[in-house]
């Protein structure tokens, strides 16, 4: 019945991608409407599903890879959700959700892993380290988004390039103003992350910090948005330094995502994760 909600989620993600692929095409305000409401629907079926999961393992639901991008998946599409309400940009959705379609595809290929949950994990500490590294990537998700969707307009302008495909993207003060506002929230929720994943290794494993290869990538990832919400705080930095710097950031993130967890080795190598 779990999986059942997966499946769900899947399918009502990848009907209203398509739906807002086509809304960008054709700009028919209703195709919009009907895909927001639809990946809506597949958001609170994803939230079940996640809920499921956390209920029977008894632990965050991010112990493999599979997991981890379903619950990467479900943060971007909170992040997006909760912006809407704000910017109201309906070709944002355009970008966003085939970004988190193509992660809960990958996703839905690979295996689950089924087994014991080692006890370290059945811990309230790292629900609440996960839970907020993971609302602060999805709000970053939408920086890189944004940043992407900057260049583009950008580009458009610079060559003249006023009709079709410029109309149907939003200013350039918008973008950045999106770009923001996302990264102003997405860098607390890291921070509280990474202080709840200190505390957590200190009831864990009797230290706060063990130099593990994502432990570094995480603090690295940490620096490289700190040193872009300084510049743009009190530096002024805006539009397309802060767009590329955006998306210098969010690759660093991925790479400690993915590669520090599956090929860098340690104690957060989905290889020490999980059943066992």
């Amino acid at each position: 019945m779990t999986f059942l909600w997966f499946n769900l989620a899947l399918i009502l993600e990848l009907l209203a991608t398509g739906g807002f692929i086509v809304y960008i095409v054709k700009q028919h305000k209703w195709v919009f409407q009907y895909s927001y409401w639809i990946l809506v629907a597949g958001f609170f079926c994803h939230t079940i599903f996640l809920g499921c999961r956390y209920y029977f393992l008894g632990a965050a639901p991010v112990l493999d890879l599979k997991s981890a991008l379903s619950f990467f998946s479900w943060s971007i599409i909170l992040a997006y959700l909760v912006l809407q309400i704000k910017f109201r940009l309906m070709v944002l959705g355009s970008f966003v959700a085939p970004f988190a379609a193509f992660l809960m595809i990958i996703s839905s290929v690979m295996p689950w892993t089924e087994g014991p949950v080692k006890p370290l994990f059945k811990s309230l500490w790292l629900t609440v380290h996960v839970g907020t590294v993971f609302i602060g990537n999805g709000l970053f998700a939408i920086t890189f988004m944004a940043a992407i969707m900057y260049l583009i307009q950008e580009r458009h302008i610079k060559r003249k390039r006023l009709g079709s495909f410029y109309s149907r993207l939003p200013s350039l003060a918008t973008l950045d103003n999106i770009n923001y506002y996302a990264l102003i929230y997405g860098f607390p929720f890291l921070t509280i992350g990474m202080i709840t994943g200190s505390i957590y290794a200190q009831y864990a494993l009797g230290i706060y910090w063990q130099w593990d290869p994502k432990e570094v990538w995480s603090l690295i990832t940490w620096l490289f948005y700190a040193a872009l919400l300084h510049e743009r705080l009190t530096v002024g930095w805006q539009g397309r330094r802060a767009a590329i710097m955006s998306i210098v950031c969010f690759c660093v993130l991925i790479f400690t995502f993915a590669v520090a967890s599956l090929w860098l080795g340690g104690y957060h190598s989905f290889d020490n994760l999980g059943a066992g």
